[in-house]
């Protein structure tokens, strides 16, 4: 008995552990003709460069839940600013999962969003510098993501949609210019078009966030433009430089033309 507690205590530490733990997994990017086929649409003409010194991307080999696929970003040379990145996953529907600008208050980026995965293929992401585009990624054994039923029916996901949720975790308050890390969950179906009502089996018409902004005072941190690869009920985690602000303030619109807003005090999540 004491053995097998031992055991799951081991388990429950490695389910708990952080993504990065254990060093980089082993799925680099793999030929693909859909990318030869999506690139043009996508960057055109520009040459695009490898990103392997500027920024790690990582995302598991296997996913567990192909429409809850986690995507983090690592920027490896603090001197380079990353103004910008473009999330592909080659075989989905719509390739591009969604399109990032970041200012400088985002600082060294660390960033993690959730997404949708339909079959095996590569997740790629393409960084904007001041000297070009660099592309990096990873192969994701992943299906049906796309077409997964939504959690809640559509009454319950109607219902609740554009609450959001601001989670903040220690970050290191002893700089000159505090860094912080936070997390921003929001309550929205974003459907993608190829889910089914469970009870009627009709297809749900897609409508999902096309627009994010997320701002501390008027200092502007992040944008989203994104599409239906994003996850249900979108969930960012990133670090950001900490400009004093008592606040965070998200702003979003959907494809339906809705517009939610939410000031998310800082004080009442410490």
């Amino acid at each position: 008995m004491a053995s097998r507690l031992v055991w799951i205590a081991a388990a429950t530490s490695l389910l708990a552990a952080p993504l990065w733990a254990g060093g980089s997994v082993k799925n680099p990017l793999t030929e693909s003709a859909t990318w030869q086929d999506l690139r043009g649409d996508i960057v055109g003409d520009v040459q695009i460069g490898s990103a392997d010194t500027l920024l790690a991307m990582d995302a598991p080999y296997r996913a567990h839940d192909a429409a809850t696929v986690p995507v983090v970003l690592k920027q490896l040379d603090p001197d380079t600013p990353i103004t910008a990145a473009t999330v592909v996953i080659d075989e989905n529907p719509a390739p591009v999962a969604g399109v990032f600008t970041f200012t400088p208050a985002m600082g060294q980026l660390d960033f993690e969003l959730r997404v949708r995965v339909d079959q095996y293929s590569n997740v790629r992401v393409i960084a904007e510098t001041p000297d070009g585009l660099h592309m990096t990624g990873r192969f994701v054994k992943a299906s049906g993501g796309c077409s997964a039923p939504a959690t809640k029916d559509p009454e319950a996901a109607l219902a609740s949609m554009g609450k959001m949720k601001l989670r903040l975790f220690d970050g290191d308050t002893q700089m000159s210019t505090p860094r912080r890390e936070a997390q921003i969950m929001i309550r929205h179906p974003n459907y993608s078009g190829l889910q089914r009502d469970q009870i009627t089996q009709l297809f749900i018409p897609a409508h999902f966030i096309d627009h994010l902004e997320v701002w501390q005072d008027d200092e502007l941190l992040f944008t989203m433009d994104g599409g239906i690869s994003i996850s249900e009920n979108p969930v960012f985690r990133f670090s950001y430089n900490d400009n004093g602000a008592t606040a965070l303030t998200v702003k979003a619109t959907d494809t339906e033309g809705n517009t939610f807003e939410s000031v998310l005090p800082k004080a009442s999540q410490t």
